[in-house]
């Protein structure tokens, strides 16, 4: 079971180099964040990524990253 707050923080501090699309289970979007981690592109992306988790219903997490639980 992944956490919603554990999603964001890790977003927020580590979504420069894509270690929350590890978490999640989006390796391939977290293999293309750190290659082009170098770019800041990740890390702008990951700034509007923490809002969309940090507003996202809890309902709503589960059925995106935790199949439905």
């Amino acid at each position: 079971m992944k956490s919603k707050t554990t999603a964001a923080f890790l977003t927020f501090f580590l979504g420069g180099i894509g270690i929350h699309k590890f978490y999640l289970g989006q390796s391939i979007q977290g293999i293309f964040y750190l290659l082009f981690c170098w770019t800041f592109i990740p890390a702008i992306l990951a700034f509007f990524q923490f809002f969309g988790l940090l507003f996202m219903s809890d309902h709503a997490f589960n059925v995106k990253y935790n199949n439905g639980f």
